[in-house]
Parts: structure tokens; sequence; C-alpha cells
């Protein structure tokens, strides 16, 4: 019997929604795949070696620190790479991100390529590593610890405002950049400094194999090109990843000619909101970095603390 019209409309709105959905299902399961297989390692756990990028500002970073558990874990990894550029950052961060490669080192070869820049907690993470390469030009070293504040009480006071407080005990949020230092919180900073930067000392000694007169020599602060650092004992060698796989085959027995993958932490994105905000979030930092350089002022917010820091005055 032939069907009337509204029929003949039914079916195809049917028959178009059953498309819709599907042609989502599909797609949701193809996405699912490319998660899975793509999760931190390659595919169907395909013998390779792992490029982890130590870059921009090192902050202690739990997501990348599970991302180097999951590494250390993986026996399709058979020896670690880390391409580091970044001029350092906090302190503590650094000191995370060298724990966690030192774990990872306890189970398979791990070699540090440095970039452009791998200077202050950049070099505390190359420290991590069993042998360190470096560019000639490549900026290294910077050995040391900050803590820095603005002063702001004269200028506050040329515009007509000063500022009041109430608190507990005399160093409490000292030192401020709304009064002078009293000289008992400048002495208490110089000894938490003093302290991080023994700490900082002891790893560029028992990791480079120096005597504390040597440490201490190379350690005051400077930055080191790459030549400088091999000839000062900071650096093994020149040259880039090929030096590096020539070292971890003549040393470990990798096979130089295994795949390189790239793993990166796994942040979450809390739904299409979370995932559009940390896109702008970081497309607003990528335009100051572009116009500015990488700053610390570029990531102010995450550098509370001491730091650990490489930024030339400009």
């Amino acid at each position: 019997m032939p069907l009337d019209a509204d029929t003949l409309a039914d079916r195809r709105r049917l028959k178009r929604r059953l498309f819709l959905w599907r042609a989502g299902a599909v797609a949701a399961l193809v996405l699912a795949l490319i998660v899975l297989t793509a999760d931190r390692g390659m595919p169907f756990k395909q013998t390779h070696i792992a490029r982890v990028t130590i870059g921009g500002i090192i902050v202690d970073d739990r997501y990348q620190q599970d991302m180097l558990e999951k590494i250390a874990k993986d026996s399709s990894v058979k020896a670690v790479i880390l391409s580091i550029d970044s001029p350092g950052g906090t302190t503590t961060g650094a000191e995370a991100l060298y724990e966690s490669v030192r774990a990872v080192a306890q189970e398979k070869p791990v070699v540090a390529v440095l970039g452009t820049v791998a200077a202050s907690g950049g070099y505390i993470a190359a420290l991590s590593a069993d042998h360190i390469v470096a560019r000639g030009n490549t900026i290294t070293g910077s050995i040391g610890v900050l803590f820095q504040w603005t002063q702001l009480e004269e200028l506050l006071g040329n515009i007509g405002v000063e500022m009041k407080e109430i608190k507990s005990s005399p160093l409490k949020a000292e030192p401020s950049p709304f009064h002078k230092a009293d000289p008992r919180a400048i002495k208490a900073t110089q000894d938490m400094i003093d302290t991080s930067y023994a700490w900082f000392l002891r790893l560029v000694s028992e990791r480079r194999g120096m005597d504390e007169a040597t440490t201490r020599q190379v350690g005051d602060g400077r930055v080191y090109t790459g030549w400088q650092a091999v000839e000062n004992g900071l650096v093994d060698g020149l040259g880039g990843e090929d030096a590096a796989l020539a070292w971890l085959a003549s040393e470990h027995g990798v096979d130089a000619s295994l795949p390189v993958t790239d793993w990166e932490p796994t942040y979450p994105v809390r739904g299409f909101a979370g995932f559009m905000g940390r896109a702008a979030g970081e497309a607003a930092l990528f335009t100051i970095e572009g116009l500015a350089g990488k700053t610390q002022q570029a990531k102010r917010l995450t550098l509370d603390g001491l730091t650990s820091v490489w930024q030339p005055d400009r």
C-alpha cells in the first residue's frame, strides 16, 4: 500500500536521526581509540625511546611526575631522552622533577640534551640524567637560588598611599614591599637561601663528581656556554639528540635505531568549557611570551617561593 506524504517524511527524519547517532558513536569510538593508543606511549606498546621535553618555567607538576612514574614502569620504554630548554623556575619544582627523573633512572638509562637554555632549575633537571650533552652555544649553569620582592614604600608615599598592617609577629610576611626590610627579616631570608643553595651545590658535587672547592667555583651563579660547561665539568659532551643516542648505544646497548617517541603529561580538561578556557589561557601566555620573551613575569602567579631561574637583565 502506498505511503502517504506524512509517513514518508517521518521515515526520512528517523533515518537522518539514526545516521547522526551512528556517526556520533563512530566518532566517539575513534576518539577513544586515539586517546587510549596515544596515552603517553607508542601504540600497541611498540619498543621505543621516550623523549620528555622540559620547557619553559619549571613548577611542581604532579601530572608530569605521574607521567615519569609511568615511563619508569613501562617495559616498552628502553631509555629516556630529557630534552631541556628552560631558564629554571621554582626550586621546589626543580627538586620534585629531579627526584622523579632519578626514580626513572633506577629502571632505565636517562640522557639529557640541552637546548637554547638549561640554566638554574633547568640545570637541576639536567643533573638528574646519567649523561648530559649540550650545543656549543647552549646557555647553562646559573647555579644558585633567588628570592625577590619589589620595594614600593617610596612610590606609595609619593602618591599619598600608606600601607597599614596588623600581624602576629615581627617576621610575619617579611620582607615586605611596603616598608624597609627589618634586618632580622633579611637574615632569616638569607638563611633560607643559603640552605637551598647548599642543597643545589651538593647535587652538583655528587652528580658531577666535584670536590667542594671546585663546586663553589663553578657554582657562583654565572652562566656558561656549552663549550665552557664541557671544560669545567658541568656537561659531558657537545651535540644534540644524535650524540645522546650514540651514548645510549655505546654505554647501555640501546638500539639507536629505535623510534624516539614524545611523552607528555595528561592534564585534566573538564568538558568543552574547560578545554576552551585552557586553550585561551595558553594563547594569552603565548602572546605574552612572544612579545616579551620567556620572562619570569609571564608565569608570576606560579612562582611563589624560592626560585632557581636565570633571567638576564634588560
